[in-house]
């Protein structure tokens, strides 16, 4: 009881670093954009949700109703040089005063005097700094431990990413919340279409795996197997090399790009596929895969990260090291129409745990926390 009388009688004006989502929406872009909407649906009276960005081509707009936007016109990555290297200016020096300052990736944004709280959605920076882009591999490795270690509040979207932040990153438990990501409101299809395409969806970077996923399409299209794979997601310069085997044998016809959908393209489809393969190295959590279960596709991910975590016993598990297991894993399947809709009704009902709403609501709480434990210093 006496946490809700906190949260409801000592107003909070939250402010969130929106410039992820300014353009396209992967995986980051999604979560502040989710988040924001969800927590200006569940904000207690009183309290308020901002949105903030910097840059010098985009400008922002409110992305929904109960929300300001707070838009300063400098360059994004002059700010974010002079954020990682001086920790300056203050954000309350372009945004105004607010009471907690969050940013969606795991560097603090600097404040004056308001509330502090990073998202960490993984480590994969830490072990594989290279296959990042080059603001992350620049600023990430070396200033993390002891942004997290500052934070008022360090959020991560899976228990296992907060496991890793405790233990990697010496972070105080009680300072860590797990709030994960939610499912899209759609609606489940009812059958699993027998004659659709395979899709991958995210960005072609090295941490997708994507290269191990077109090894085990050769695998099987070696094997008398032509179903089609679709790739959706947008492509880095990096990934040139890969586009490239697509237009050549034994890939080329069988294999395609689609390139980044909007929501509702995506959900589209989602609506046509046969499968989600997702053979990541690395996930913090996995926005595919739980859309691609909302939707009522089956699922075969890799067993890494928090994959386990959140697809549970709904989906079919591969190693992203072993193109030939994976491509005899997902022939499996294809060939069997009652695993495929047994895995349509376990995923449709576990993509229904994971709702936007009741992470804002423990968000909400939690941001009290972070508010009282800054006063505190």
């Amino acid at each position: 009881m006496a946490e809700h009388l906190t949260l409801a009688y000592v107003p909070v004006r939250v402010l969130l670093d929106y410039r992820p989502a300014l353009r396209a929406r992967t995986g980051v872009g999604e979560y502040v954009h989710r988040t924001t909407l969800a927590l200006a649906a569940t904000a207690p009276a009183g309290h308020s949700v901002a949105v903030f960005s910097s840059s010098w081509k985009d400008r922002l707009h409110a992305p929904g109703p109960g929300i300001e936007s707070r838009d300063a016109p400098v360059p994004v990555r002059v700010l974010n040089w002079a954020w990682h290297r001086l920790e300056w200016p203050p954000i309350e020096w372009l945004a105004g005063d607010v009471d907690l300052a969050h940013s969606p990736t795991p560097l603090l944004l600097p404040a004056a005097r308001a509330a502090q709280v990073v998202t960490i959605h993984d480590l994969f920076f830490l072990d594989h700094p290279r296959d990042t882009a080059a603001e992350i591999q620049r600023d990430y490795p070396s200033l993390v431990g002891a942004h997290a270690r500052r934070a008022d509040l360090v959020v991560t979207v899976s228990n296992t990413v907060a496991g890793q932040v405790a233990d990697r990153l010496g972070v105080d438990p009680s300072r860590v919340v797990t709030c994960h990501n939610g499912a899209p409101g759609w609606t489940t299809r009812a059958h699993v279409p027998a004659d659709g395409p395979v899709i991958c969806v995210g960005t072609l970077e090295p941490r997708k795996n994507i290269a191990g996923l077109l090894d085990a399409w050769t695998h099987l299209i070696d094997g008398g197997c032509r179903v089609p794979l679709l790739l959706a997601g947008s492509a880095p310069s990096s990934a040139a090399p890969l586009l490239d085997r697509l237009t050549h044998p034994p890939l080329a016809g069988v294999v395609g790009h689609v390139g980044y959908l909007e929501e509702g393209d995506r959900r589209a489809f989602y609506e046509r596929a046969r499968l989600l393969v997702l053979p990541s190295f690395d996930e913090g959590f996995g926005i595919p895969a739980v859309e691609a279960m909302a939707a009522g596709v089956p699922v075969v991910v890799s067993r890494r990260g928090a994959l386990p975590e959140v697809c549970g016993d709904a989906a079919v598990y591969v190693d992203p090291d072993d193109p030939r297991a994976m491509a005899a894993a997902i022939a499996a399947v294809l060939s069997d129409p009652v695993r495929l809709e047994d895995l349509r009704q376990r995923g449709a009902a576990r993509a229904r745990q994971f709702s936007w709403i009741a992470s804002a609501e423990r968000l909400w709480q939690a941001y009290a926390d972070a508010v009282d434990r800054r006063s505190r210093r």
